[in-house]
């Protein structure tokens, strides 16, 4: 499991743009007046960019990743006082999250098998988990061609291979997500988060539906290939929804909370 920095670069904006901004603002909240922001799977630092503008001044952060140049790379854009953590993120019980008070994560979820999510959950422990950008299956495109179905559904049923962890949850990351940490006593709220391209991000366009060519091909989509040659030569005039869901989890409140509150 891993993806380049020209990726991660070349879809930042579509990113940044989609992100749900009320769920944002709730999981900054949720991190507490002093935070200490454990991100998993960091990349290149994409939560960092969208959360650290919402977080109170002095707020630390702990990246995890597993490709030590984009360890690198995220460091350098946070600057000093960014703990950073080579891990590999399949050893649940090594992840690093002792003193957390937020755990974060992006376009991470539909990488991840069902076990992952239940390992997180039993880890999380009362910190507050916030998951951004985990692909929901639905793709459309203007104009419409009449093989964007079968190729979105073979593309879908690639997502749910191995990636590395273990078979993925691909697109219904998110709501099984929900349902394990719902189910591990936490409040959950998802919230769309879709990108929307245009033909101004012609370039991210012909990436991305060069990925979904062959991935479906791969998934046994015969107009797979053909389908991936004409959204290229269209991608300066075609725009595209590729949906996502956020996901905000918070814990049970704890007794001596509710009584602060109370008093």
């Amino acid at each position: 499991m891993g993806f380049s920095a020209d990726w991660l670069a070349l879809r930042d904006p579509a990113d940044r743009a989609a992100r749900d901004g009320a769920l944002a603002l709730r999981a900054a909240a949720a991190a507490g007046p002093a935070p200490l922001v454990v991100d998993l799977g960091c990349g290149t630092g994409a939560t960092w960019r969208a959360l650290a503008p919402l977080l109170p001044a002095g707020a630390r952060w702990r990246f995890v990743d597993n490709d030590a140049d984009l360890l690198d790379l995220a460091a350098a854009t946070a600057g000093p006082g960014v703990e950073v953590v080579q891990a590999d993120l399949a050893d649940l019980d090594a992840l690093p999250l002792d003193g957390a008070t937020l755990v974060t994560a992006s376009a991470l979820l539909d990488l991840v098998p069902l076990a992952w999510v239940e390992g997180l959950a039993r880890r999380l422990r009362g910190v507050p988990f916030y998951a951004a950008l985990s692909y929901d299956g639905q793709m459309s495109w203007t104009p419409e061609d009449p093989r964007d179905g079968a190729v979105t559904d073979a593309f879908n049923r690639h997502q749910h291979g191995d990636k590395g962890l273990g078979p993925a949850l691909g697109p219904d990351a998110a709501e099984r997500a929900a349902t394990v940490l719902a189910a591990a006593g936490f409040s959950v709220e998802t919230a769309s988060s879709p990108w929307r391209l245009d033909p101004g991000m012609a370039a991210l366009q012909r990436e991305l539906t060069r990925g979904i060519a062959e991935a479906a091909a791969g998934a046994g989509a015969a107009e797979a290939e053909a389908w991936g040659r004409a959204r290229d030569a269209g991608a300066d005039r075609s725009t595209c929804l590729i949906g996502h869901l956020d996901l905000l989890a918070l814990p049970p409140r704890q007794p001596s909370e509710a009584a602060h509150v109370l008093r």
